[in-house]
């Protein structure tokens, strides 16, 4: 089996900096902005009929992370080179150092790499400085765009997270489009189905039975032959990762926002009354419900806990859970299930996603080749097959997430097709794009910590509101 969701969470050097500093400071309709402008973007040199060998004999070079999604690209290559005769030279890294390798090559603008990985907030970085090259363009011309590559079958909340206006606190899904979905995960609850079968209990709907329910297995499991079981899991040690799943998909789905935005202006909102219950009814699950030593969680402690028979849920990454349900990955494996989670008290089903992109360095010397590539990369073809023979478990694409073998492949994990459908239209990056986006987050999981170690969830709000106002205002 193909290495488990990979660790994107502990994000390297920027992750530590962002626990104590910002990583970057900085400062129209339709995909890429202005639709008559492309301000002398390099795609406008292309012209004439479409043709996938254009650039036969290019070399392009790509900077990857190690990841599942990377073995099915790579097992997939030779497929490319032989369509249109480029050839691609790569690096990969260990997630350690990934982001750390990137950051230094676009900002010396030396332009080694071509194409490369990065998640959606990582555009709110790499965005405004003017590292990442808008597809807006190379996506409208005919002459370099194949019809085959079908924009219209993305899920458009997808290109939507990387399609941004480079100012702090606009809205995704207008401006320039800097990055292309390739990979996602949805934050839903996965369970195991024996403690649930056997305690009698069933899937919460709403943020207060999740709260009992939690206590409920912590309380009960042990004495019913589940020995050391907790109730859930769910991130908790100081990083932005904490943040970002399970507890920014309930935060959303409650109705609040990190920031609001008035004139331009960033004002943190993670301290208004209604975030404030919200924070420390969290703290409470956890407290009564979740695992001992949950500041030092992971995604991979939780991961690893639904796994081994020791969390009798999940509230994370739908790929957290998946890499321990498939056949003979853990002990838990064929006995964990997949819901959408509590809805909010409208009924919302509001849900954060991480989703892994690719993207053309604005420097690139070789953007048509690399053209190819990324559409290639994120067409029908190659996403079919990894979806199928590989581990692109949530689709970007409509087409493949209806497609006959990729839901026989997993019609053997209970609800994780009907989980899926139902909250895929509404997973969505919730939070406000800005550039201090980490450092922001990784502040609030400390604060998050302090409030669950006890102390006043009001007066630790305020000040981390405080805080951030002076940082992003």
């Amino acid at each position: 089996m193909d290495t488990p969701v990979h660790d994107r969470r502990r994000f390297l050097a920027l992750t530590a900096a962002a626990a104590t500093a910002p990583l970057l400071t900085a400062c129209g309709a339709g995909f890429g902005g202005n639709e008559n402008e492309s301000d002398g973007s390099a795609a406008d040199d292309i012209t004439g009929s479409f043709d996938w060998r254009r650039e036969r004999g290019t070399t392009v070079k790509a900077l990857l992370n190690k990841h599942p999604y990377t073995d099915a690209l790579l097992a997939d290559l030779k497929s490319f080179t032989d369509k249109t005769g480029i050839e691609v030279e790569y690096d990969v890294f260990p997630e350690d150092n990934y982001f750390d390798k990137l950051t230094v090559d676009l900002s010396s603008g030396r332009a080694s790499y071509d194409v490369f990985m990065l998640g959606a907030y990582m555009v709110w970085q790499y965005g405004p400085p003017g590292w990442l090259e808008d597809l807006g363009p190379w996506m409208r011309n005919a002459s370099a765009t194949g019809d085959e590559w079908d924009q219209g079958d993305f899920f458009p909340n997808l290109l939507q997270a990387g399609q941004w206006n480079l100012k702090a606190g606009a809205p995704l899904g207008q401006g320039g489009q800097y990055a292309l979905p390739w990979g996602w995960e949805t934050n839903v609850v996965a369970y195991n189905t024996e403690v649930f079968r056997t305690l009698g209990l069933k899937p919460a709907e709403t943020f207060d039975e999740l709260v009992e329910l939690a206590g409920t297995i912590k309380r009960k499991a042990p004495g019913a032959g589940f020995d050391g079981m907790y109730g859930i899991a769910v991130r908790g040690s100081r990083s932005w990762a904490t943040i970002h799943p399970g507890f920014m998909t309930m935060y959303a789905r409650n109705g609040l926002k990190d920031f609001t935005v008035e004139g331009g202006r960033l004002t943190p909102a993670m301290n208004s009354p209604e975030a404030v219950r919200f924070t420390e009814d969290w703290a409470r699950m956890v407290k009564r419900g979740g695992p001992p030593s949950w500041t030092s969680y992971t995604w991979y402690q939780c991961s690893s806990d639904l796994g081994a028979r020791k969390a009798g849920m999940l509230f994370d990454a739908d790929t957290a859970a998946y890499f321990q349900a498939v056949k003979g990955a853990s002990p838990a494996s064929g006995k964990i299930a997949f819901h959408p989670g509590p809805k909010g008290p409208d009924g919302s089903l509001a849900t954060n996603m991480w989703i892994w992109s690719l993207g053309m360095n604005a420097k690139s010397r070789r953007k048509s080749a690399s053209w190819l590539f990324l559409q290639w990369a994120t067409g029908k073809e190659h996403l079919r097959e990894s979806a199928i023979s590989h581990h692109h478990i949530d689709p970007v694409r409509r087409s493949i997430a209806q497609d006959g073998a990729y839901r026989d492949k997993m019609k053997d994990l209970p609800g994780f097709i009907e989980t899926f459908e139902t909250v895929v239209d509404q997973t969505r990056i919730q939070f406000t794009p800005q550039a201090q986006f980490f450092d922001a987050t990784t502040s609030w999981a400390s604060a998050l910590q302090e409030i669950y170690g006890g102390e006043n969830a009001r007066s630790v709000l305020d000040s981390l509101a405080d805080d951030l106002a002076r940082k992003v205002g």
